[in-house]
């Protein structure tokens, strides 16, 4: 399992009970964890938050706030900022355990010296936190998502972290008509980056299910890859899937076409209070070798 271990803006405090404890910056919350099926410690902290995320009986929930909360503030994440902001979903904006993988690209992207410029493309891109990486490393990112909302707060997230100069593209559209248009025109990117949901709806009412259509995805999207691509990187948050089928499903597609290395796991955070790690979902990758 590779740990989201090099925080300081960000704390994982307690698990337990099927809820977490988190430090955000300055700022407590206590969310829902359907993985947290151990008993939770003895952290004081548990009855002292700024907000605590229930959940509802017919789906969805809310946030109770016991002491004075922004809607919003910034964290850090070494250079990069981040705004963070609890929605009505009980997510905060981004999710922290990613740093492991922005690490990974940025180390990609950085060590890349061979390449004058180097393009990258975000699919399912959310609020952009790999493409805020991606961009401070020097890429020039293509960000696509289907939610102009969360198009939004990526372009913020951006700005934010002082890169509003950088080459980044952001597109409010549906994944697989965007690629279908990118390969008609002949662009390529040197890295592809994708977390698709299990579940859900294009602007147009598509309709997306992660284990009818991820293969066909990633066959599609390899047509957009430069003839000496960087890294393709896939997040999964699929209950039931294991790593394994995205390292197959990279081995017999990537890895068929280019010379390289493919590895697939788990990605976690550890509780500062005591010795657990969190399990927060599985990669796959497959990056070029130097």
């Amino acid at each position: 399992m590779k740990l989201s271990n090099k925080w300081k803006d960000y704390e994982l405090i307690d698990t337990g009970d099927g809820e977490k404890l988190e430090r955000w910056g300055n700022i407590i919350l206590r969310r829902p964890d359907p993985q947290a099926i151990w008993p939770k410690g003895k952290s004081r902290v548990w009855n002292d938050v700024h907000g605590h995320y229930h959940r509802s009986k017919k789906g969805g929930g809310k946030w109770e706030y016991h002491k004075k909360t922004p809607k919003n503030w910034e964290i850090n994440y070494n250079k990069l900022k981040f705004i963070i902001e609890p929605t009505g979903f009980k997510h905060t904006g981004i999710f922290p355990e990613q740093a492991v993988n922005w690490d990974w690209m940025i180390e990609k992207i950085s060590r890349a010296k061979h390449k004058e410029t180097i393009k990258v493309l975000n699919l399912f891109a959310y609020t952009g936190g790999a493409s805020v990486a991606c961009a401070s490393a020097g890429a020039h990112v293509t960000h696509i998502d289907a939610a102009k909302g969360m198009v939004k707060r990526a372009k913020e997230n951006v700005h934010t972290s002082g890169l509003k100069d950088a080459p980044v593209r952001f597109i409010v559209d549906d994944v697989v008509k965007f690629i279908q248009r990118e390969i008609r025109r002949g662009n390529k990117y040197d890295g592809i980056i994708m977390d698709p949901p299990s579940f859900g709806r294009g602007p147009g009412g598509e309709v997306w299910k992660i284990e009818d259509t991820l293969f066909e995805l990633i066959q599609l999207s390899q047509q957009v890859l430069s003839d000496d691509p960087l890294f393709f990187l896939i997040n999964s948050y699929t209950a039931g899937f294991s790593p394994k089928v995205l390292e197959n499903i990279l081995n017999v597609s990537v890895g068929a076409r280019f010379v390289g290395r493919v590895e697939s796991g788990e990605i976690g955070i550890p509780c500062t209070s005591r010795k657990i790690v969190l399990p927060c979902g599985i990669y796959g990758r497959w990056e070029s070798i130097e």
